[in-house]
């Protein structure tokens, strides 16, 4: 776990770049194409030179480009493969699988993660997020999940500033960012709607596309959101990154998506409609050069408490770990056996936050118990075999 534009991908490549050397393939699976062009792209630049074979493979490759990545694959010609979920598609198959690396594993569903993992015998696993999904979380404590926490940022990088604000402040946003615009910067402005909805009274992407043109008619606004084909986005995604556009307007497809150093402030629009995990998401899009940045989460006007102490909590932190586990007491920690990525599990007394350091000291005593006699077969442990007997019986 690191926060957005903490480096966790070099940390990844470094890995991938071990297990190579020691004879294995790799795997870096993303959510996106845009995305995992910008990780292909980062991977040929410092892994080449030192000899690594780098592919990629994506649901857009040609028939024939894609038959020749499964058969280099399968010989063992690629050593390092970045994909979309493209890569857990029948007919990949590895030489020698060694290494799995799910990004943003917020993304993908726990079946779409195991699929990839299932295509080498046994590969280690490394998962990585900047807010840490409530199971995940919730199996740091229970499961076999080791965490790795990157808490520094690289140097040069300042903090994002982050201010809550109301609809009714909407002209002194708009000036912020206007100035924000003449100093060379560039703007996100994000909605939670492609189009107005009749059932809730909230502002469409496309509809404040076509009022911010009108207010800044003399910038380039550009339009995004999840509606558009692939090709679209990415040529919209590559647009902005290039300065074609000073104002990007778009609904939360940008929660992933490539960087741009240029770009230093994010309005969030009726932010109380976002969850924590996407929220944090969001904000990462800035702050990712050396100039200041600026997040602006702006409420409606019937706002809840809750919703306002979410907002509250994201103006005091920008600690991944910290949204993580506000977001655990919100959501609850999911079926740690199952499927489901939030809902409350069927503890009776544990409370996962407020327990958190006695589950931790009840997970090593676990790790222990099992190295000392994995099997359980000791009569001290009988307990514990047969609970695990039920258990196994009520999955099956």
């Amino acid at each position: 776990q690191g926060d957005v534009g903490s480096g966790k991908t070099m940390v990844a490549l470094m890995a991938a770049l071990l297990a190579i050397e020691s004879g294995f393939q790799a795997a870096l699976m993303v959510p996106t194409e845009i995305l995992a062009q910008q990780h292909f792209n980062g991977a040929k630049k410092f892994l080449e030179p030192l000899g690594v074979r780098v592919g990629f493979l994506s649901g857009h490759l040609k028939p024939k480009e894609k038959a020749m990545i499964y058969e280099r694959l399968q010989q063992g010609e690629i050593d390092l493969i970045v994909g979309t979920h493209a890569l857990i598609q029948k007919g990949v198959e590895f030489a020698n699988l060694g290494l799995v690396i799910v990004d943003e594993q917020h993304r993908f569903g726990v079946e779409q993660r195991m699929k990839l993992k299932k295509k080498g015998e046994s590969p280690h696993f490394l998962l990585m997020t900047a807010t840490p999904i409530p199971r995940s979380l919730a199996m740091t404590v229970y499961g076999d999940l080791d965490v790795s926490i990157i808490d520094e940022m690289p140097k040069g990088r300042q903090p994002i500033v982050t201010r809550m604000t109301f609809a009714s402040k909407r002209a002194k946003v708009l000036g912020f960012v206007r100035d924000q615009v003449a100093k060379g910067r560039q703007a996100y402005i994000v909605y939670p709607l492609v189009e107005e909805s009749e059932k809730m009274e909230l502002t469409s992407a496309v509809e404040e596309f076509e009022k911010i043109k009108k207010e800044f008619p003399d910038l380039k606004i550009g339009l995004l959101h999840g509606k558009m084909k692939s090709e679209e986005k990415d040529k919209v995604m590559a647009d902005f990154r290039d300065h074609q556009f000073d104002i990007l307007v778009a609904t939360t497809v940008i929660e992933v998506g490539v960087d741009v150093p240029n770009a230093n402030i994010i309005w969030i629009d009726h932010a109380e409609r976002f969850g924590l995990s996407q929220l944090h998401q969001l904000r990462g899009r800035v702050g990712r050069g050396s100039h200041k940045s600026y997040c602006i989460l702006s409420l409606g006007y019937a706002v809840s408490q809750e919703s306002r102490a979410r907002i509250e909590l994201m103006e005091r932190t920008s600690d991944g770990f910290k949204i993580a586990e506000a977001d655990l007491e919100i959501r609850g920690p999911g079926e740690f056996l199952g499927s489901r990525q939030s809902g409350l599990p069927g503890f009776k007394m544990a409370n996962l936050v407020r327990d958190m350091d006695i589950l931790k000291e009840a997970r090593l005593a676990a790790f222990e118990v099992l190295r000392r006699d994995p099997s359980l077969t000791e009569p001290e442990n009988s307990f514990l075999a047969a609970e695990l007997h039920q258990k196994q019986d009520r999955l099956a």
